[in-house]
């Protein structure tokens, strides 16, 4: 390609621009261009004023360049400017483009400057002009012009920050330091300028702008242009490379830079072109026999319209296709979560609280006996607790249906959006579909508590997973784990660490895990748990075990203090103290006439078949919240999502 080729490129991208402008970039294609960016003031209109010579942007405090600006340089004897939204009119006073492209900005984007009396957070203002600006810097096609004044940390330029994002190898970006003037007395950007401090490949360029003073003073840009040059000659720091600064440079770099650019870029916009072409002509063969008025062409591209929402809903679902959204969480992998992160965690937040557990056992227990003592029939117990545990089951597995179907309304939205030129069709779509999951949604909720109320017709104790009364004899441990005895005398080897073991009946400690070398089995008979203060040097948590008798515990000791590292750590023992019968000192509450009454029986006996029907419940419980996770996404899957997907 001869040097009138080159010269040619710039013209001929700008032409090609105007046409997909003027079809709504339909074309989805990327034209090679130069996108500026910089941080709020950092000069980008001034660099962009000195470059074209002329005032054509509007000045002002605050965010005034509020839109995309598509800016094409032409070279022409006459002097005028053009605007793509009214073609016919050329410009010749740059003050009337300035007031043009206000009102232009102003009708897109409203007068006030985007705010309005609901209060604005500025963050979201802030993600708006980041989200805009990466759309043009991201494409590959893109030059980045990133402005940064030389009065600030170059480490903390907005600009670089932004390109070294989407262009983390340097290759795409062209520094431009401004305010160079600005700096502090004794300092300057000469190593920045030199290409040493933040290296870009196509490297910086430093330029000297008018201030805002010399602007409303109405300084010509030719003055600013010549004094821009003499402060470059003059500055010791800078004048061994003055030809390679200045807005002249930088206008020569940036046209060759950019016709470069483009000459790169070509073969690839030639073959999409080139390929959207051959598709064009392909659909517009089918169109050659197209009679407006034929309603068989109506009906073909309605049906079309409806399949392709029906193909678009179950790609969303099943995450396929064009349809995979690369920004966020959607359809299937929604509902996926739905299924299994939310609902198990509203499982478990359901879980009982260990002392009201406890409580109904005990009445349970009582109340089967009735007036009757001796034998214990913990099998009617256990029924009427674990029933009560399997009926707590329908409220979250009923919000689970709720939180799909809210997500299928969110798809059903988003399909929606290709028939948007169809308003009434859309809205149409919408509402039947819409319908029909609402009938669905129905059905499934009916389907979830005919489960429930299976898993209550019959309580499996044959059930190969349930633990059984038999194994609960193996099963007597309630907890292991590490504790230090905290009130040991010195004398007799001091505070020390053991490995504990609880079991209904007795509190062992060992020397360790291996539990070969016990140390000491206290039986529980008449223990009880009471706080201790946190001590003033320590950072451990304690608490303590007594006996009601005034018996002395171990050793000499009235009661032996334990200390873990965390408060949760002492109230997850104590919970499982609670499980074996061992209970706060002043766990009392007012009866209905107001007088204490213990809530515990003190009754041994008693306490030992509430553990085992506690760990029984616990295994059964298990064995349902288990089946109920497997069962819940197929139920929906199957007469909710496959159902709407046919």
């Amino acid at each position: 390609m001869g040097n009138r080729g080159m010269e040619e490129l710039i013209p001929l991208v700008n032409k090609l621009q105007d046409a997909f402008s003027s079809i709504g970039q339909s074309c989805h294609l990327d034209l090679p261009q130069i996108a500026v960016v910089g941080g709020q003031s950092a000069g980008k209109s001034s660099v962009l004023e000195n470059f074209v010579g002329r005032d054509f942007l509007p000045r002002g405090s605050g965010i005034v360049t509020r839109r995309p600006l598509i800016l094409q340089l032409i070279f022409s004897k006459t002097e005028y400017a053009e605007f793509l939204h009214c073609k016919s009119k050329k410009f010749t006073d740059f003050d009337e483009v300035r007031q043009e492209i206000e009102a232009e900005t102003d009708r897109v984007t409203g007068t006030n400057k985007g705010i309005s009396p609901i209060p604005i957070n500025l963050r979201d203002i802030e993600y708006q002009i980041k989200d805009m600006i990466l759309q043009f810097i991201s494409r590959e096609s893109s030059l980045i012009l990133a402005v940064t004044p030389a009065n600030m940390d170059l480490a903390n330029s907005d600009a670089l920050k932004m390109a070294k994002e989407v262009d983390p190898q340097g290759l795409r970006t062209i520094g431009v330091i401004t305010k160079l003037d600005l700096m502090d007395e004794g300092t300057d950007a000469r190593d920045v300028l030199e290409n040493k401090l933040l290296p870009l490949r196509r490297g910086y360029i430093g330029v000297v702008n008018r201030s805002q003073k010399d602007i409303d003073g109405k300084k010509d840009i030719r003055a600013a242009l010549a004094a821009e040059r003499k402060f470059f000659l003059s500055h010791p720091a800078y004048r061994h490379m003055a030809d390679r600064m200045g807005t002249p440079h930088l206008q020569k770099v940036l046209n060759q830079q950019l016709t470069n650019h483009i000459r790169e870029t070509l073969p690839s916009l030639r073959s999409k072109l080139q390929s959207q072409l051959l598709s064009l002509e392909k659909e517009v063969e089918e169109y050659k026999n197209f009679r407006p008025d034929d309603p068989t062409r109506k009906t073909k591209a309605l049906l079309q319209m409806v399949q392709q929402f029906g193909v678009d809903f179950e790609k969303r679902i099943e995450g396929s296709g064009d349809q995979v959204d690369t920004l966020e969480l959607s359809g299937g992998a929604r509902i996926n979560r739905i299924f299994h992160e939310r609902f198990p965690f509203e499982l478990v937040k359901m879980e009982f609280d260990e002392k009201d557990l406890r409580r109904e056992i005990s009445y349970a227990i009582k109340n089967i006996h009735g007036v009757r003592t001796g034998l214990f029939t913990p099998d009617m117990a256990f029924e009427a607790i674990v029933k009560k545990q399997i009926v707590k089951l329908k409220e979250p597995s009923l919000k689970c249906v709720d939180l799909v179907v809210s997500e299928l309304a969110t798809v059903i939205k988003k399909c929606a959006e290709k028939l948007g030129s169809y308003p009434r069709l859309r809205e149409e779509t919408e509402r039947i579909v819409t319908t029909h999951i609402r009938e669905r949604e129905g059905k499934t909720k009916d389907q979830i508590l005919l489960l429930i109320d299976i898993e209550l017709s019959y309580i499996n104790t044959n059930h190969e997973d349930f633990i059984g009364f038999a194994k609960l004899v193996v099963l007597r441990v309630i907890r292991r784990g590490w504790l230090t005895i905290n009130n040991i005398s010195i004398m007799k080897g001091g505070s020390k660490e053991y490995w504990f073991v609880l079991t209904a009946e007795s509190l062992s400690w060992y020397k360790d895990e291996e539990e070969k070398e016990k140390k000491y089995m206290l039986p529980l008979d008449n223990l009880k748990i009471r706080d201790v203060e946190k001590g003033f040097m320590s950072n451990k948590h304690v608490f303590a075990i007594f006996n009601t008798e005034q018996r002395n515990v171990y050793k000499d000791l009235r009661q032996i203090e334990l200390a873990c590292d965390s408060q949760e750590d002492v109230d997850s023992w104590k919970a499982s103290f609670l499980r074996a019968g061992v209970y706060p000192e002043k766990d009392q509450t007012e009866n209905e006439d107001g007088a204490q009454e213990n809530t515990f029986s003190m009754d041994p006996q008693l306490e030992r078949q509430v553990e085992t029907i506690r760990n029984l419940v616990d295994s059964y419980v298990g064995i349902i919240n288990k089946s109920i996770r497997d069962l819940m996404p197929k139920t929906i899957m199957h007469l909710m999502i496959n159902n709407v997907s046919c």
